[in-house]
């Protein structure tokens, strides 16, 4: 095999297929990424560990056609580094050259033949808008849990139905709900099913390119949901855990409701949190027209902060961890949002406020409170 390509094409397509390989593989074999310049003047570049499968094709100027595989993390690192000019491997025997500029790098190849083949792509169920759908999943994946002894908290379950596609995850801690129109494909029947939510996120994130479509495929009889667009695929299995109910956790009215500039209550909350004893709370004392933040104590010192407020109801003092609220207003597309409250102990809601001042119901974040002390 000997080709030529250029290196930012290359480091990107290397970088994103090696971000789904598993850091410690079971066999040698499925960290390494597979290099196939065996058809037409293009470069297929693979990686599959029986889960996750990424694939990217790439412009290639191929004098001799072959395969190989080589340890994927080593070719990553190695592809970014490279300087910007033209790259040209060549295989000979069981070592792969990599050859740019004054730089030169031989690596061992692994064997071909034990490299398991590739998932092929399932049916495909529907497309939607890559930007739409990037940001759409990049709100939810926040509230997504991180315990993979919790497996049916890791993932982002997707209700696939004819006329909406929902997105939802939840640590128990917070929940994060995203509704989006799509276009279904002919023989689409409603369906729900449960994503890692890392690695729907990893892949939303690349694919979600300005003016592609994200065209998503799924067999749920087999576990396996495929996602493609702009040159790429990749599938992953779905999780086989029951997801919870969620949706009797939704308040359905409100009585308090404060409508807050999302830029100055972050940079606010991050500032009282510095004192807030390993992220514990930050309490929001909502009256008439003002909204002040404190946290900390006499002990470890303590911090306040004021801001401007639209409140309707009565006053309340509510406590939130920082992290958790910082994530869900960082996940608001709009410079305004809406908290919605029913009592100081009960979940709080926020959703997005669009220029037109109308809340938008597409996009929620549920939160729990802290226990206030005494």
């Amino acid at each position: 095999m000997k080709i030529r390509v250029e290196r930012d094409g290359l480091a990107d397509a290397v970088a994103w297929v090696a971000r789904s390989l598993p850091s410690r593989p079971p066999v040698p074999v499925l960290g390494g990424v597979l290099l196939d310049a065996s058809s037409g003047e293009a470069l297929t570049i693979s990686g599959f560990d029986y889960e996750v499968s990424a694939q990217v094709t790439i412009d290639a100027s191929i004098d001799a056609s072959g395969r190989t595989l080589v340890s994927g993390r080593l070719l990553a690192d190695i592809t970014k580094a490279l300087p910007a000019r033209p790259v040209e491997i060549t295989v000979d025997g069981s070592r792969v050259t990599i050859t740019c500029g004054s730089s030169r790098f031989s690596l061992p190849t692994m064997p071909v033949e034990d490299y398991p083949e590739l998932p092929a792509m399932p049916e495909h169920a529907g497309s939607v808008p890559g930007e739409v759908f990037s940001e759409a999943v990049g709100q939810v994946a926040v509230a997504a849990g991180r315990d993979d002894t919790l497996p049916m908290l890791t993932g982002i379950r997707m209700e696939l139905e004819a006329d909406k596609l929902t997105m939802v995850a939840t640590d128990r801690f917070r929940l994060a709900m995203r509704e989006i129109s799509w276009e279904p494909g002919t023989s689409i029947t409603d369906t729900a099913v449960l994503v890692p939510a890392r690695t729907l996120a990893d892949s939303a994130k690349t694919l979600g390119s300005a003016g592609t479509k994200v065209e998503i495929s799924l067999a749920s009889g087999d576990g396996l949901l495929g996602l493609s667009g702009a040159a790429r695929r990749n599938t992953t299995r779905l999780l086989d855990a029951e997801f919870p109910k969620y949706r009797q956790l939704l308040p359905t009215e409100s009585a308090v409701s404060a409508n807050v500039d999302v830029g100055p209550l972050v940079e606010a909350i991050k500032r009282v949190s510095l004192v807030a004893e390993r992220g514990t709370q930050v309490r929001l004392e909502f009256s008439d027209r003002v909204l002040r933040l404190t946290a900390g104590g006499d002990d470890e010192g303590s911090a306040e902060e004021e801001l401007a407020v639209e409140l309707v109801g009565e006053p309340l003092t509510i406590a939130f961890n920082p992290g958790y609220l910082l994530d869900g207003l960082g996940a608001m597309k709009t410079d305004r949002a809406q908290m919605q409250f029913t009592t100081a102990n009960r979940p709080a809601l926020i959703k997005p406020v669009g220029d037109d001042g109308e809340v938008t119901d597409d996009y929620l974040y549920l939160l729990m409170p802290v226990r206030l002390p005494g």
